[in-house]
């Protein structure tokens, strides 16, 4: 039995929401599927510093993104126990919790060549000025992969 490989990144908005319960819907009857949850999160900074009234609230500031990372880890877990009520396997469920090193479409690319996803469900945006100039995650992930599908929910 071939299992398939589902990639989802989850970055907790109205749409990732919308992407979720497309999968839920398009993946949850078959038994050879395998759902990764993917979110890369930007890393809080280390900063070392004497301590004085600033740096005492920049390690405060800090302290608070920290807690927001945690926090957003345990919202990763319960949309992974939602597929779950939903009639995936918990053995068939993965998540990927890391920090950014690059923009989140290289994360996406780096994550499906590396771990070899045959498809990846994707929510779009609507047009906006400003993607005009950067280019949208659901593009610049379409244009690099290869041999992938790619399911963009909008």
């Amino acid at each position: 039995m071939v299992i398939q490989k589902i990639l989802l990144p989850y970055n907790f908005t109205s749409l990732d929401q919308k992407a979720l319960d497309f999968v839920i819907n398009a993946f949850s009857h078959l038994k050879d599927t395998e759902i990764t949850i993917f979110n890369a999160y930007t890393a809080v900074p280390e900063i070392e510093t004497t301590d004085t009234s600033i740096t005492g609230k920049l390690k405060g500031s800090l302290g608070y993104l920290s807690q927001q990372i945690i926090q957003r880890e345990s919202e990763l877990n319960e949309v992974a126990q939602r597929l779950i009520q939903h009639g995936f396997g918990e053995n068939r469920i993965k998540t990927i919790f890391k920090p950014r090193k690059k923009d989140i479409a290289g994360e996406i690319i780096e994550s499906a060549r590396s771990e070899k996803f045959d498809v990846i469900v994707l929510n779009r945006k609507h047009a906006r000025v400003t993607r005009f100039f950067s280019g949208s995650v659901s593009h610049k992930v379409v244009m690099a992969l290869k041999d992938t599908a790619v399911c963009i929910v909008s």
